[in-house]
């Protein structure tokens, strides 16, 4: 449903640069159609105050503390379906963009956006439109076209050297380290340093976020 065109907008920012949330704040405070209700350093505190101020419109960095961007907006979209997610971050790879889309971001934006661009944004956002930059755009489409061939793992997860590749697809494969040295001929220790560097490199806490992403992604053999 629309939302009425003079209705104001209230907005939470979800950002850890206080720098780029002030040039935010700057421009939208211009604007007498939108509303800063608060920010968020962090995702695990996007969400308290999701809830606590219920944003018609949260514009949701990808990378932050305690909990990212990603796990941030499922969190919140699953308890308040009618709050609106627009990503806005540097991140432009294909798991953060279509880990975003499945964990209910209506849109993706990247940082170098024109402001213009983002302020539209947030107005489609909050009348419930799907919108992305233009080069997030193509990735989708580029995405339906091949959606029926088995997914890359170089193409999804670029940042990650071939083994880590490799790894990556033996934990989303449900493996264990040891199953994955004997499978892989290499040491325990390797396995170890590969999957604590992938955990870095994929901005996630532990294992179990890892394997979510990657089979978020598409990885990993289906269960049933």
């Amino acid at each position: 449903m629309s939302r009425p065109s003079k209705e104001t907008l209230r907005i939470l920012l979800a950002d850890d640069h206080p720098m780029f949330r002030e040039g935010l704040l700057s421009a939208l405070r211009h604007h007498e159609e939108f509303e800063v209700v608060g920010e968020a350093g962090g995702g695990r505190e996007a969400v308290e105050l999701a809830e606590s101020l219920q944003p018609d419109v949260i514009l949701m960095d990808v990378g932050m503390p305690e909990m990212n961007g990603i796990t941030a907006t499922r969190t919140i979209v699953n308890a308040h379906p009618h709050i609106h997610v627009l990503i806005l971050t540097m991140f432009d790879d294909d798991a953060s963009v279509f880990s975003a889309m499945k964990a209910g971001a209506l849109g993706y934006l990247l940082k170098g956006s024109d402001k213009e661009d983002i302020l539209r944004a947030i107005v489609a956002a909050g009348n419930g439109e799907a919108i992305f930059s233009p080069s997030i755009a193509r990735k989708m489409m580029y995405y339906f076209k091949t959606i029926t061939r088995k997914p890359h793992v170089a193409d999804l997860f670029p940042k990650l050297t071939e083994r880590e590749q490799e790894v990556l697809e033996l934990i989303a494969d449900g493996l264990s380290n040891e199953e994955i040295a004997r499978k892989l001929d290499i040491t325990i220790k390797t396995v170890r340093n590969n999957v604590s560097n992938l955990l870095n490199k994929l901005q996630v806490t532990d294992r179990a976020q890892a394997i979510l992403l990657a089979k978020e992604a598409g990885l990993g053999h289906s269960e049933g």
